[in-house]
């Protein structure tokens, strides 16, 4: 429950901890940017983290003169996109491991089966759009590893689904998040983007639970 209420507290307030690793640790903030995108992307243990609230704080702060804007899209693309093919990868050699192995109850030959036949049909369209869903996003590399979507293919939907997902909430956040109504309901502004990120992937949910029933 403590951790839950921590990650509660760092999402309603992450303009304040941002901007409390900014003033602490400098040019490092770079490195840590990187490594919470990168480990958000690229392993499948930690779709928790935070995505497009922190692209779009981290662009406010840029815009009020903390960071450079650039050099932050820069890095955050190339953590994006080292993320997303560590996630492919690791689900290529090991994806149908894990479907052959007998603990893997949650997982079948069936549901391979599909992924493939998924990602050979919308494959590009897959990757990119994933881009701006929280929780799909950690996974669609993976399932694509396993899916053996051909790497090169795979390589530039994902640079493309990194450049438009880093542009978007990091320039979102640098011309708009210093708005006045926008910076006044900061909090608000950030729990509407989750739930807008959220939403068509619980829609998905939602329509493949009737369809089951």
């Amino acid at each position: 429950m403590e951790l839950i209420a921590q990650l509660v507290d760092i999402v309603l307030n992450l303009d304040r901890h941002l901007t409390w690793v900014v003033q602490n640790y400098g040019a490092y903030v770079y490195a840590i940017l990187f490594a919470i995108i990168f480990c958000e992307t690229g392993l499948v243990v930690t779709p928790f983290l935070p995505g497009d609230s922190l692209l779009f704080v981290a662009g406010t702060l840029a815009a009020t003169g903390h960071m450079d804007v650039h050099t932050l899209f820069a890095v955050l693309v190339c953590a994006s996109f080292l993320g997303d093919n560590t996630n492919y990868w690791v689900g290529r050699f090991t994806g149908p491991r894990i479907f052959r192995s007998r603990e893997a109850r949650l997982l079948n030959r069936a549901h391979l089966d599909r992924t493939r036949i998924f990602y050979q049909r919308h494959g590009g369209k897959t990757i990119v759009i994933a881009r701006f869903m929280p929780i799909v996003r950690t996974f669609a590399p993976f399932v694509a590893g396993i899916g053996r979507m051909s790497c090169a293919q795979f390589m530039a939907y994902s640079f493309a689904g990194s450049v438009f997902w880093i542009a978007f909430f990091v320039y979102g956040g640098f011309f708009f998040g210093n708005i006045p109504l926008i910076k006044q309901n900061l909090s608000w502004f950030i729990l509407g983007i989750v739930a807008v990120s959220v939403m068509p992937g619980a829609v998905t949910w939602l329509r493949a639970r009737a369809a089951a029933q």
